[in-house]
């Protein structure tokens, strides 16, 4: 049952980080490669860069719910729904 799960490519979960700008400062964020693959398609249909994206999202996500407390995890969860709505 858990085979299509176990059978992921260690390369998917190894955490990369990658530097961006958000508000004009750089900032390193850590995913998993998987999560960075969906985040650049993500931004890619947004017609954006990755860093791009993920700096609009940052000030999205401020201005609507305050601060951030940990934006790795919204990232993920950006991700899930963006998957989640792939498939309706």
């Amino acid at each position: 049952m858990c085979e299509i799960y176990s059978s992921t490519p260690p390369m998917e979960y190894e955490q990369t980080t990658r530097s961006v700008r958000i508000n004009g400062a750089v900032t390193s964020i850590r995913l998993e490669r998987r999560f960075w693959n969906i985040l650049d398609e993500l931004a890619a249909e947004e017609k954006s860069t990755t860093g791009k994206f993920i700096s609009r999202l940052h000030t999205e996500a401020y201005n609507l719910n305050g601060e951030i407390s940990n934006f790795a995890s919204l990232l993920r969860v950006v991700c899930t729904t963006f998957l989640s709505g792939r498939s309706n």
